[in-house]
């Protein structure tokens, strides 16, 4: 009876080695993806002074009222700001900014171009109704672009944190109690 039972808290006790392994690996292996993924983006975003930005102008500009160049074939919302001091463009997102440099915002769905265009209309119609608000600006003065909303702030990376940690940290967890376990097992067996 008690060698069965030693059997079993032998088994038992290398599933949970195992599962705190796994987990620590898993742990390490995300943290080498975010490293390489997500922390190069937070360290090139150059927008991190917060700042109020006043609303100079709104224009939705279409197809035709841009010939000459590279258009996209969808509305685009163009909004100028008075951000820190200076004229600037607004950007919805970083991500808006690398996609077109003509484009303050782009609507989320362009297969149809009215539902696009009630988007774009929308939005403007929100700018027109706040004409103060937070953005995000270069902390240099030569930039000329500012941000509505940071997709790579001190907060994205936080989270994207959180859960690795939370793995690393119940992995470990789980090898120290299994190791004390069996510490105590064996002092117990001696005396």
């Amino acid at each position: 009876m008690v060698k069965k039972l030693v059997m079993a808290q032998k088994r038992g006790e290398t599933r949970a080695l195992c599962l705190g392994v796994t987990m620590v690996v898993c742990a390490v292996i995300t943290y080498y993806i975010l490293v390489t993924t997500v922390l190069p983006l937070y360290q090139k975003s150059v927008w991190t002074q917060e700042s109020k930005c006043h609303l100079i102008e709104t224009n939705i500009r279409d197809q035709e009222e841009l010939k000459g160049k590279k258009v996209p074939q969808y509305p685009c919302l163009w909004v100028n700001v008075s951000a820190a001091g200076r004229w600037a463009v607004l950007y919805h997102t970083e991500d808006t900014r690398d996609q077109n440099q003509q484009c303050s915002y782009i609507p989320g769905s362009l297969d149809n171009y009215q539902t696009a265009r009630a988007d774009v209309e929308k939005v403007r119609a929100k700018f027109q109704e706040r004409q103060v608000f937070y953005c995000f600006s270069a902390p240099r003065g030569n930039e000329t672009s500012v941000l509505f909303q940071r997709l790579y702030g001190p907060q994205a990376l936080l989270f994207s944190l959180f859960w690795p940690t939370f793995l690393l940290t119940g992995g470990l967890l789980i090898i120290a109690m299994v190791k004390s376990n069996q510490y105590l097992s064996i002092l117990a067996a001696q005396k």
